[in-house]
């Protein structure tokens, strides 16, 4: 029996769970080819297609809904971000884009808290010192890093992400939670967190920890920068698992190097992949990690069958269930 749809799976390594659910209604299509080489195959296989499941980080664009044709009705991503997907054309052509945020924020959360311990704590200075035999065991002092206990954690963004992490850290008796936000969460979440909205300047100020979680828009673009860093105080730790572009790199690498800010935790760059010789990474105190937030084969999973779904009900004229839009 013929199926009246045809949907692009437009990454190699998507979650056979997730297309398993696709392939019960529709002819499954897959991209076979790796980044950053996909695209002629990309281009080649959407035409005649009716809608696709974007599983990375390549350009989804007028280009590739031209390709694909007018019958092209439906698309989601895989992640919480959509900023590789350009928006403005898919709303005008009438195009639902779905997205998966919810499914990433357990482990984003997770890793976040990971990141903030290991950059208060100086993981990476201290693992050099045992590297470089540097280990000093007669010095009371040595390697002191900063407390979460009692502390003040400021978010950039207070959202599903935002919320998990300050839940995760609440275990570990922190004073209060400061947010800066465009709208103001619900009383009830605030009273939960012990939680404040306050304005950009009252954040850096006050915070110990400062977590962003935003997304990436024109004015969250290159927001932390030296003007931010040098309103922070020398003992804040930085931590961005949001996205790279929304730290002024070269900015931060000088706050780091100056010891204007205690350390840093990130997730995100800018660019990305990170060269090796990269100057932030000859620092001490900075942990970095590949953008792998929500790298757990359960997140995968889940954000896989979630973008089927939402594939599926945009097929059928239906609300999707997480659209980006």
């Amino acid at each position: 029996m013929s199926k009246p749809y045809k949907v692009l799976i437009a990454h190699t390594d998507v979650p056979p769970e997730g297309i398993d659910i696709l392939r019960e209604k529709c002819e499954i299509l897959q991209v076979t080819s790796e980044p950053p080489n996909n695209r002629i195959e990309v281009l080649e296989k959407i035409r005649g297609c009716h809608a696709a499941v974007w599983g990375g980080r390549d350009l989804l664009n007028a280009e590739v809904l031209d390709a694909a044709g007018p019958q092209f009705k439906a698309v989601s991503t895989m992640s919480s971000g959509i900023n590789n997907v350009d928006v403005p054309e898919l709303k005008k052509r009438g195009i639902p884009l779905g997205s998966t945020p919810a499914m990433l924020t357990v482990a984003v959360a997770d890793l976040a808290v990971g990141l903030l311990i290991a950059a208060a704590r100086r993981f990476q200075e201290g693992r050099r010192k045992i590297d470089r035999d540097q280990w000093e065991n007669y010095h009371l002092n040595w390697l002191l890093g900063q407390d979460i206990r009692d502390s003040t954690v400021g978010f950039y963004g207070f959202g599903g992400i935002g919320q998990a992490i300050a839940q995760r850290l609440s275990g570990f008796d922190i004073d209060r939670v400061l947010y800066t936000t465009r709208s103001r969460v619900s009383p009830e979440i605030e009273e939960k967190f012990n939680a404040k909205k306050v304005d950009f300047d009252t954040l850096l100020a006050e915070s110990d920890f400062l977590v962003i979680a935003c997304p990436l828009t024109q004015e969250t673009q290159g927001l932390f920068d030296a003007t931010a860093f040098n309103k922070m105080k020398k003992t804040t730790v930085l931590v961005n698992i949001a996205r790279g572009k929304i730290v002024n790199q070269d900015d931060l690498y000088d706050a780091l190097k100056s010891n204007q800010i205690f350390a840093a935790g990130l997730d995100v760059m800018d660019p990305e992949p990170l060269k090796s010789t990269d100057k932030l990474l000859a620092l001490d105190n900075v942990v970095v990690t590949p953008h792998v937030g929500y790298a757990t084969k359960r997140t995968r999973i889940d954000a896989a069958s979630l973008a089927a779904h939402n594939v599926l009900r945009g097929l059928a004229g239906e609300p999707m269930l997480s659209p980006a839009y």
